[in-house]
């Protein structure tokens, strides 16, 4: 290990960073590096704007995955070297904002319905059912799911916080069958062996593979489930509040999506085109054209 990389591996655990921003800020540092073949501490602002522009043109890579690689660069000049640069030597591009694809209750039973064994159904109706994360989802271990008061505790989810959320009887009854047919004995849904938990991308293709069977055409992931859970619980009317504790959002503005997602609130108000007294519209000729012959 370099003595580059230790200092900001110690930075970044002083600050208790998730293991996966830990990987991801290395693995930045290390690209950002090998672009210009040179050692991080040597390169500057110039650098970082080139290496912006290398990303953004040329790999072409989503906005939010160059904006991880600008704040892991950030944190090593800021951080980790002590440097005093500005805000403006490290741009940002623009988020475009995007609501996403979200299913609808039919959907979602017919996505269930085609798990493909036990184990993928237990795992999409807790998706559905809890609004967890995927990482949050595998960290799961049986102990975590208390049938007395009803609820599941996630612990450490993003952020490093702590929530329960409800345990509704139609996943306790499922989730039951599991572990009797199963038996796991540490991670809820285990990996290889009973010390380690199944991997978000298992997750993921468990996801993938039911929709597919499903013969939805939206673009479908296990987050999809989490976005469609909070938008079914404000359109069943919950408040913003609530669904905030629920999915553990640090911040409400993150949950106000959901109001541009809600059926019940897209059409609380009436459309003025409703209000307007118009002619038949059988009365209304098919096209100029035909008329004029």
């Amino acid at each position: 290990m370099t003595h580059l990389r230790k200092m900001m591996l110690e930075e970044l655990q002083r600050r208790n960073y998730a293991q996966s921003t830990v990987d991801a800020y290395v693995h930045a540092l290390r690209e950002f590096a090998g672009y210009f073949k040179r050692p991080p501490d040597e390169l500057g602002p110039d650098h970082i704007r080139q290496f912006q522009l290398h990303l953004i043109r040329d790999r072409k890579l989503a906005v939010n995955t160059v904006k991880q690689r600008m704040a892991a660069i950030q944190f090593f000049f800021l951080k980790t070297l002590k440097r005093a640069y500005l805000k403006e030597d490290f741009p940002y591009p623009k988020t475009p904002r995007r609501l996403p694809d979200v299913l609808s209750q039919e959907e979602v039973a017919r996505i269930i319905d085609s798990a493909a064994n036990l184990s993928h159904r237990a795992m999409l109706m807790t998706l559905y059912s809890t609004g967890l994360r995927r990482a949050e989802l595998v960290s799961l271990k049986v102990e975590d799911i208390d049938s007395p008061r009803m609820v599941i505790h996630v612990h450490q989810g993003k952020g490093n916080k702590d929530r329960d959320v409800p345990l509704s009887p139609k996943l306790l009854e499922t989730l039951r069958e599991y572990w009797r047919q199963l038996k796991p004995k540490g991670y809820l849904f285990p990996g290889r062996n009973d010390n380690e938990h199944l991997t978000t991308k298992a997750v993921w293709h468990a996801c993938h593979g039911a929709v597919q069977r499903a013969g939805i055409q939206k673009k479908i992931s296990p987050h999809s489930l989490r976005h469609s859970y909070a938008t079914h619980l404000m359109e069943s009317g919950a408040d913003l509040r609530t669904i905030q504790l629920l999915l553990g959002h640090a911040d409400i503005k993150h949950t106000l999506v959901y109001l541009h997602l809600s059926r019940r609130h897209l059409h609380a108000a009436t459309n003025p085109l409703d209000t307007l007294t118009v002619s038949d519209v059988a009365s209304v000729p098919v096209s100029r054209r035909k008329t004029e012959r």
